[in-house]
């Protein structure tokens, strides 16, 4: 199965890059844990003054379209957010940033949740079709359980662990490594048969997260389609076979050209 060789690789090639990338937030993030520090929890009616209103918002704050996004979260049952992660937006931490979304923690009947909150300037109008296709992946014990869904909001279970990169660059222990890796190639091989294709694990260092319990969970859905022939199976391999090599033999150039 090459877990032994996976690991390796990842702690040869994978930790100094990953560690010199890391976040000044996440180092802060850190300090701040350590020193007992809360991360700021705001209930809806805290939240329209900035920096609030521009991550609801996101990228602009619009005071109308604020108004109906808190009555929009009122309707789905959340009560506060709360803001902590490795990102950024204006000097406040969130769970992730991309070019649909802004995650950060929802409070929603006493329980923490993931919300994904649809960007302004997104390429889509509703997060409706990402709830549909988390739905079938959920089907196939796949991806982060959905909760709720509206037009601008996406609200699943929280996840908390970490990235697969940095959990295996951990891993002294062959077999659990195996267990994880032989967990992950069984859920990209469910959404085979599936016919849901992710379309995003050829880069899944930002997509698979390893929970404390040794569970991999494939998440964020958004490109995902049923449309197009699945290659999960094919994706992840090539991540954790080929990639890996390819980037051994780049860096194993540069080290001759030196």
């Amino acid at each position: 199965f090459y877990a032994g060789n996976i690991t390796r690789n990842f702690r040869a090639l994978g930790h100094t890059k990953l560690k010199s990338r890391m976040p000044q937030q996440e180092a802060q993030q850190k300090n701040q844990e350590k020193n007992g520090q809360k991360m700021p929890i705001l209930t809806l009616d805290k939240l329209t003054d900035e920096p609030y209103t521009t991550i609801i918002c996101y990228p602009k704050a619009n005071k109308t379209e604020l108004k109906k996004r808190l009555n929009e979260l009122r309707k789905l049952g959340i009560t506060a957010l709360e803001f902590t992660g490795q990102k950024q937006i204006l000097n406040t931490q969130v769970l992730g940033k991309g070019c649909v979304g802004i995650v950060t923690i929802a409070h929603r009947k006493n329980e923490k949740t993931a919300l994904k909150i649809r960007r302004t300037d997104a390429d889509r109008e509703s997060m409706l079709r990402e709830a549909k296709l988390l739905k079938k992946a959920n089907k196939a014990d796949v991806g982060p359980k959905l909760l709720d869904a509206s037009k601008n909001f996406l609200i699943m279970q929280f996840i908390e662990g970490e990235l697969l990169p940095k959990w295996l660059e951990k891993q002294v222990n062959k077999t659990r490594a195996k267990r994880v890796l032989r967990d992950i190639l069984e859920q990209c091989w469910r959404l085979d048969k599936t016919h849901l294709d992710h379309g995003e694990l050829s880069h899944a260092p930002k997509h698979i997260i390893i929970d404390k319990e040794d569970k991999p969970v494939i998440v964020d859905f958004e490109t995902a389609s049923v449309n197009r022939r699945p290659s999960n199976v094919t994706s992840i391999c090539q991540f954790l076979f080929i990639s890996k090599r390819s980037e051994e033999r780049r860096v194993g150039k540069e080290c001759r050209s030196r």
